[in-house]
């Protein structure tokens, strides 16, 4: 690994494109759970419905862009060009090399979740298409990590993409719900909506926090080679040690979410308490803003068992 301008340029573009992800996934969840109470216009729940669709389709326009930013620099990092020059070197990246394949995989996946988000309709073959788009960028972005070092199609991409999909749904809600969606729901008339979907994203997060946990075990045992070693003498392993301790960070903020702040909010479903919730949700959706960006840098630094050769 060179710590230089192309691997922080592919950093960046894969944290944005971890951070877009997961923001879509999030707001997609939200926005299927609301729209149900945000039909009328002078519905409590409109407002918060209409920022879910927005979410949703600004993350997936950020998804596209991100997505072109980190094939371009790819292509100059895999053919030692400068940028500019990298432009020629895109066809033979995706027609000649698995990282091409994952990346198109992930690309057109992008593109149905965008088409999708620019529907204004819903209905089954709406939501079917943007859950296959979404189960078609974690694949692809599976694809473009270490999980595909030992060929096309190991068990360890399909660990990497489910950890991929249950990451980006714990990370996804906390950050549309906590930045953007719930603070909508802020009125006395919402309360009974927003303890409603509280409620939903902490269920459904505490499901997903078990499967990242399961997922994130494998992967880390994988890269490091089974060796606490490894992990102390490697940029891998310290990349790894930073995620952990956001990790830990946000399980913390969303236990005292889970077991004080909601709780006491269904008991009184007052403003403060609601403003709580909200609060604490923020900072657990800054956490792991902050663990999908260490998610990045460890996906493009060189495994831990590497450097015991």
């Amino acid at each position: 690994m060179s710590l230089d301008g192309l691997w922080i340029g592919q950093v960046a573009m894969a944290a944005l494109m971890n951070v877009a992800f997961a923001f879509a996934v999030g707001s997609a969840l939200l926005g299927g759970w609301l729209a149900r109470d945000a039909q009328a216009k002078i519905a409590p729940a409109r407002p918060a419905w209409l920022r879910a669709q927005r979410s949703m389709l600004t993350a997936a326009v950020v998804l596209v862009l991100a997505d072109c930013g980190w094939l371009l620099y790819q292509a100059a990092s895999m053919s030692g060009v400068g940028l500019p020059a990298a432009i020629g070197v895109v066809p033979t990246v995706l027609t000649q090399t698995h990282v091409g394949y994952g990346w198109s995989v992930a690309f057109a996946g992008a593109l149905v979740l965008l088409g999708t988000a620019i529907a204004h309709h819903t209905g089954m073959v709406r939501n079917a298409l943007l859950w296959l788009a979404v189960i078609a960028v974690a694949a692809g972005k599976a694809s473009l990590g270490h999980a595909a070092d030992a060929g096309p199609a190991p068990a360890a991409i399909g660990m990497q993409t489910l950890h991929v999909l249950v990451t980006s749904v714990w990370g996804g809600l906390a950050m549309a719900a906590g930045l953007s969606v719930l603070p909508a729901l802020g009125i006395s008339t919402a309360r009974g909506m927003l303890i409603r979907t509280a409620t939903q994203v902490s269920n459904v997060s505490l499901v997903a926090v078990g499967f990242v946990l399961l997922t994130g075990l494998f992967n880390g045992v994988r890269g490091s080679g089974g060796s606490f070693e490894a992990i102390e003498i490697s940029t891998w392993g310290h990349v790894l040690t930073l995620k952990l301790a956001l990790v830990a960070l946000a399980l913390v903020l969303g236990g005292l979410n889970r077991f004080l702040a909601l709780p006491r909010l269904r008991r009184t479903a007052s403003t403060m308490d609601a403003h709580t919730f909200v609060n604490v949700l923020y900072l657990e959706a800054l956490a792991m803003i902050g663990v999908l960006v260490a998610a990045a840098a460890l996906a493009h630094s060189v495994p831990a068992f590497a450097a015991l050769g």
